[in-house]
């Protein structure tokens, strides 16, 4: 800069380019600071609010598959187990473990092999957290080992396949709903004592037919009673007479049946149209005569005694609260599958809860799951640790006239029934 420019904008010959430099970035931090609303330069005031911290990402979705029958024999029964799950999700907002609650839902179509299909899909394409679910039996042994060896906590909503709690059980596969032979064990002591002594046994052809009749007729033998004869019909099956014609000609005191859906309507329909509910008594399974094919049935079940896990005639608060709550949202009467969707629910939710939504450590989450307890509408719940199987009372039910409609009404309680495991 020349002498006479300095001379005009007053700057002393002493002041360097590198001073002048400065001064410059001097004024302009100030002239900045006080653009930030500091009041011409002063530091912000402490009571001043600070920028907010940067919202935390999001937990992804706790993915859950749920494979039930939506077609087929067993369609109600997915229908119910679903309803019943919906229910309880949305008491807790839909939320485990601080993770929004997303169900991907595909239809087991009492088939192994399509089963199969889905669960590897669940497994390897929608990578879910965790799976519940199968109704047929046979479907969910034929699962137990792609299950077992992606360790995916897997709990069951109906299939009550022995084996599955017994030689086939898995640290990752509980049971939240029952074993075949819980139900139709405690059934057949009170039957031998307060029904009758010469039974036959009919169910469809399939494991868990045969599973409930044997072990019907484990205790029913044991205490004295006589097996007369057993018949077993195809699953899905539409005429019972050739079988119907087989009881009759064993003149037994009472039928002790297993059936379920539409087969359990079928049944029990052409049992009556055939003349043997006058001379003989009806038992079974509570399937059988279970609130979801009574309204079907009709006064053809009236009086039927049966074993089941639940009632609708459980006069406990909890149990009136499930049916209140489950008539209000879905304008319809709950049944044991519905229960068994709301427990099965509860139990996710408790589990997840548990690990606090961190359900990448599965060995962390079945431990969780194993130790989840509570009080259900069907009465105190638990899992065994030997079986993983849910240990849990047995009602005795009757049919009966309520108010003009047709309940199971508990008549006697088998405490703390489990599954022996073996």
């Amino acid at each position: 800069m020349s002498k006479e420019v300095r001379d005009k904008v007053g700057i002393s010959s002493g002041f360097s380019r590198r001073n002048f430099l400065k001064t410059a970035a001097a004024a302009a931090g100030l002239s900045l600071l006080a653009g930030c609303g500091g009041g011409g330069g002063q530091a912000p005031k402490a009571d001043e609010k600070k920028d907010p911290k940067p919202a935390a990402p999001a937990k992804e979705a706790l993915k859950i598959g749920v494979l039930l029958p939506f077609s087929k024999v067993y369609a109600v029964l997915g229908e119910s187990i679903t309803q019943g799950m919906e229910l309880y999700f949305e008491q807790v907002k839909n939320e485990a473990g601080g993770r929004k609650i997303e169900l991907i839902k595909e239809d087991e179509e009492n088939d192994a092999q399509a089963s199969l299909r889905k669960t590897r899909k669940f497994i390897e394409s929608d990578k879910v957290d965790l799976m519940t679910g199968v109704v047929n039996s046979g479907v969910a042994l034929a699962l137990r080992d792609v299950i077992h060896g992606a360790k995916l906590p897997f709990i069951i909503s109906n299939a009550g396949a022995n084996d599955l709690t017994r030689a086939k059980k898995s640290p990752y596969i509980f049971r939240s709903s029952f074993s075949n032979w819980q139900p139709n064990w405690a059934a057949g002591e009170y039957v031998y004592k307060n029904v009758a002594k010469k039974v036959y046994l009919t169910a469809p052809d399939y494991a868990a037919g045969k599973e409930q009749m044997a072990a019907f007729k484990e205790s029913f033998t044991k205490a004295g009673g006589t097996v007369l004869g057993e018949v077993y019909p195809p699953l899905g099956n539409n005429d019972y007479a050739p079988f119907l014609a087989k009881i009759k000609e064993a003149k037994p005191e009472a039928v002790y049946c297993f059936y379920s859906g539409s087969d359990a309507v079928k049944f029990v329909k052409q049992f009556d149209e055939y003349g043997l509910r006058k001379t003989m008594k009806l038992c079974g399974a509570g399937f059988s005569f279970e609130e979801d094919v009574l309204p079907a049935q009709g006064k053809s079940a009236l009086g039927a005694i049966s074993g089941m896990h639940w009632a609708f005639g459980l006069d406990t608060p909890l149990n009136k609260k499930f049916l209140d709550d489950y008539k209000k949202k879905f304008n319809k009467g709950a049944n044991v599958f519905s229960l068994q969707g709301y427990d099965t629910a509860r139990v996710i939710v408790e589990a997840v809860n548990a690990v606090k939504g961190d359900t990448a450590d599965k060995d962390k989450l079945v431990k969780a799951i194993s130790a989840v307890k509570f009080d259900s509408p069907r009465g105190p719940f638990a899992f065994d640790p030997d079986t993983n199987n849910v240990v849990q009372d047995i009602y005795i039910r009757e049919v009966k006239d309520v108010s003009g409609h047709l309940h199971n009404v508990v008549i006697a309680t088998v405490k703390n029934v489990k599954d022996p495991g073996k």
